[in-house]
């Protein structure tokens, strides 16, 4: 499954140029090593970085300080291990974005997929594992819910039993996902408490639900409860997190914080800059309050 439809080629700026002018950003052409200050559990998105070869992504994040790793599968687990990186959102049981719990005719499939991938993610010392409610096609929202509900259920005793939690992820229908049913928190949030589980959350994604409903710091204040997992995103553009943006990235990651949250946030941005080894650490420096 290709993780994004919309990756285009973006122009690319110079290393340092855009990130020297921004109020948030750092000099990333310099090479001092970046001082982590450990209230953060910073992760990264490989399929933003998709052109450097894995293992080399993964000696860069060792360089950088970064002990993990969003959107890998089994395929790439060996290697993570070799270099001591943490595989914190996995992936490999889902379909696509727009087949998922959601429509009935795809629960068999699902079920299978994820009754063997739950062992294989717990086997492996890792936690989450990402799922999608897949598209509308018509569909009422509430009908999607109660699906959602009817296939997880079968599902979920065997991730409690295995200690992984499965993550819905929360994208924009507005822009990139045209159609994409869980695009808004409170739904979400509503399949969650009918679930029940502390093993089924949601995938809190910044951009995204900038883009569908704003309020970011509110809903992490009102919610958090039921997040599991981070993303974040330059909007518009889901780019740079610096402020050639509107958002406050150091606000919302002390928002996190101030809410107790443990996991991880994933930098999940498309870079811009020729360096995108230089995109990231700007990224991380944002976040890193």
């Amino acid at each position: 499954m290709k993780r994004r439809t919309f990756i285009g080629s973006s122009a690319a700026a110079s290393v340092g140029m855009l990130a020297c002018n921004t109020t948030n950003a750092m000099p990333v052409a310099t090479n001092t090593p970046l001082k982590l200050k450990g209230n953060i559990n910073h992760s990264a998105c490989y399929w933003c970085y998709g052109s450097i070869p894995l293992e080399e992504f993964l000696q860069d994040l060792n360089e950088l300080g970064m002990k993990a790793i969003d959107l890998t599968g089994p395929e790439d687990w060996p290697l993570l291990k070799k270099y001591n990186i943490h595989a914190s959102m996995c992936w490999g049981a889902e379909i696509s974005l727009t087949e998922g719990w959601n429509d009935p005719q795809y629960h068999e499939t699902l079920i299978k997929n994820y009754t063997e991938m739950i062992p294989k993610v717990a086997e492996a010392g890792y936690t989450n594992l990402i799922c999608f409610s897949g598209n509308r096609r018509g569909m009422d929202d509430a009908v999607g819910l109660t699906n959602c509900v009817n296939g997880l259920k079968q599902i979920l005793p065997l991730a409690e039993e295995h200690g992984v939690v499965v993550q819905m992820e929360l994208l924009n229908s507005k822009v990139n996902h045209k159609d994409y049913m869980c695009d808004h928190t409170e739904w979400g949030v509503a399949l969650c408490k009918q679930l029940g589980s502390e093993n089924f959350k949601l995938l809190y994604d910044i951009y995204h639900m900038q883009i569908m409903e704003g309020d970011i710091i509110r809903n992490i204040q009102d919610y958090h409860e039921y997040f599991g997992h981070y993303h974040t995103g330059g909007n518009p553009g889901r780019n740079e997190i610096n402020d050639s943006q509107e958002l406050n990235y150091p606000a919302i990651m002390k928002a996190i914080l101030a809410t107790g949250f443990k996991g991880h946030v994933a930098q999940e941005f498309i870079p811009t800059y020729k360096d995108k080894i230089a995109a990231l650490k700007e990224g991380i420096y944002i976040c890193d309050v």
